[in-house]
């Protein structure tokens, strides 16, 4: 007999699926679930001894089988199969992410799974608009290095400097840059490779995934004595004082902006909408953002800002008009 761990995924399964295909045959349903014919009825029998809290008869799900037809009945309540919450989708996108990040975790030889990036991608669509908590801006699809990963290691263990062409999804150009490598680190799902690059003359964090080459260099890893590791314990952004303030309104689906980014102010609108004042590292940071929020948020203020989106929105849209 299965345990509970097992039966109890399964029956949130199966009353979905009896509440779709009424009259089902004891049979068929067993093949279906891969089950007895004496397991399927144990699990029915436990099925009718559930419903919704008060347990009178009248709260009960109503389940019969006579004759091997299943009937089902007073199940609305969980009528559509089992949806991961947020939380959950968000967990896993954050693990599968972590794990392409870090091939050496997934296999031996260093080769990340090809069912890694379907089951990824497919958890994404299944998560909607709650995989947006997990991502950190519009995503880019770049020609990354697959090797990247594999030589940054092996700059930081022979203490070599590293070249590299890195794509600025910002200015949407690919930049060289020589790096003195001092660690790699994953935040949020994604691998970074962090040192001291000699083009900002600044310490920098550099995403793996945005890494279009990489070129382990003859000449020794010297950062200077100010180059000191960023704490990213509360994320990778950090805005500067400098950058614009940006007031945005969200609708309940977008407020995820505000548990994701650092906001100078949020303020509760009712019915889950939010006002929210962000520092906005650049135009095209904003310009990206409001674009992926939609309908689900709009730029308030700075005026000048609201009117750069709204013009990007239409001509996107007759792009898109132009295209279809």
């Amino acid at each position: 007999m299965s345990g509970s761990a097992d039966r109890l995924p399964r029956l949130l399964a199966l009353v979905p699926y009896l509440m779709s295909h009424p009259g089902a045959q004891v049979g068929e349903v067993a093949a279906v679930f891969g089950l007895s014919e004496k397991q399927l009825i144990d699990d029915l029998q436990l099925v009718w001894m559930c419903g919704l809290p008060g347990h009178t008869p009248g709260d009960l799900i109503d389940v019969s089988w006579d004759g091997g037809e299943i009937l089902i009945d007073n199940a609305e309540t969980i009528a559509r199969p089992l949806r991961l919450g947020i939380d959950e989708a968000s967990a896993l996108l954050v693990a599968l992410r972590t794990l392409a990040a870090r091939p050496e975790l997934a296999l031996p030889e260093g080769g990340v799974p090809d069912a890694l990036p379907r089951v990824t991608a497919k958890l994404e669509r299944a998560a909607g608009e709650g995989a947006a908590t997990v991502s950190s801006q519009v995503a880019v699809d770049v020609d990354a290095a697959p090797d990247a990963l594999p030589r940054v290691r092996e700059g930081l263990t022979k203490g070599r400097r590293l070249s590299l062409r890195y794509y600025v999804p910002g200015r949407d150009e690919v930049t060289p840059r020589e790096v003195d490598p001092m660690r790699v680190l994953v935040v949020d799902g994604r691998a970074y490779l962090e040192g001291w690059c000699y083009r900002a003359e600044a310490m920098r964090l550099f995403r793996l995934d945005r890494v279009l080459g990489v070129e382990v260099l003859d000449v020794p890893a010297d950062p200077p004595a100010e180059a000191e590791p960023r704490d990213v314990t509360d994320g990778v952004f950090r805005p500067s004082p400098t950058d614009e303030l940006v007031e945005l309104e969200l609708s309940a689906a977008g407020r995820w902006v505000a548990e994701y980014y650092p906001c100078e102010q949020v303020t509760e609108l009712g019915e889950g909408r939010l006002r929210v004042a962000l520092r906005a590292r650049d135009e095209d940071w904003i310009l990206k953002l409001a674009l992926r929020l939609g309908d689900t948020g709009r730029v308030v203020s700075p005026p000048a800002m609201a009117e750069s989106v709204r013009e990007e929105a239409e001509r996107a849209l007759a792009l898109y008009a132009h295209r279809s």
